[in-house]
């Protein structure tokens, strides 16, 4: 589990394909001294567990289905990607809970400048934009933000300076790839009341929420 914070910034080394899948290679700063073989860690947004050890550098092994559904299919030697360590028992949540199990990729529509502020544009599939709600949560690329507006078609983001210059946002633009996971909350929610009539063609509404016992 993750918090959306990202730690640092790492640099792809090498991505070695292993068949459908691969061993990825990424250079780092993170305290070795801290983290273990088998350790979990967000790789732009994806738990992946430590596989390899070296100075400076971690390795992980991605699976085909991780490589099929998520932007590491285009990762190359050089590409950034943000970091974060598993969430430990008793740290502050300071953005939200964060699985690290990617639900879909969005493409980068707009980006443009406001009051020195980022304002980020997403299109994505619409079977995904039901768990995005304005002012919920979302997490791109592993980064926990708050969501503006909501769509059929996509979503948008503000991105404070910070934000964008200790992340990958700072490298995006205009039609590139994010992994993109949504409220792990609502997928839960929709899962439990999947068994109650008219969810699926009346929504999720205040008082079938209370017939089912969350309110």
């Amino acid at each position: 589990m993750f918090t959306g914070l990202i730690e640092e910034v790492g640099k792809v080394m090498a991505i070695d394909r292993v068949g459908a899948g691969a061993r990825l290679h990424v250079a780092t700063g993170l305290p070795l001294d801290e983290i273990r073989m088998g350790d979990s860690v967000a790789v732009n947004g994806v738990c992946l567990t430590v596989v390899q050890m070296d100075p400076g550098r971690l390795a992980f092994d991605v699976s085909p289905e991780t490589m099929e559904r998520t932007t590491f299919k285009g990762l190359r030697p050089g590409s950034f990607a943000n970091l974060e360590r598993a969430l430990r028992v008793g740290d502050r949540l300071g953005g939200h809970l964060v699985s690290g199990h990617v639900d879909c990729m969005a493409v980068v529509r707009e980006r443009r400048e406001v009051s020195g502020n980022y304002l980020f544009s997403f299109h994505l599939p619409a079977r995904y934009a039901r768990y995005l709600i304005e002012k919920g949560s979302v997490a791109i690329d592993g980064i926990s933000l708050t969501v503006n507006l909501v769509s059929d078609e996509g979503f948008s983001v503000n991105i404070i300076p910070h934000t964008a210059e200790c992340t990958t946002l700072r490298f995006r633009k205009a039609g590139d790839e994010v992994n993109i996971e949504t409220d792990l909350i609502g997928k839960y929610v929709e899962r439990l009341l999947s068994g109650q009539k008219n969810v699926e063609k009346e929504g999720v509404s205040l008082e079938l929420l209370a017939k089912s016992g969350f309110l």
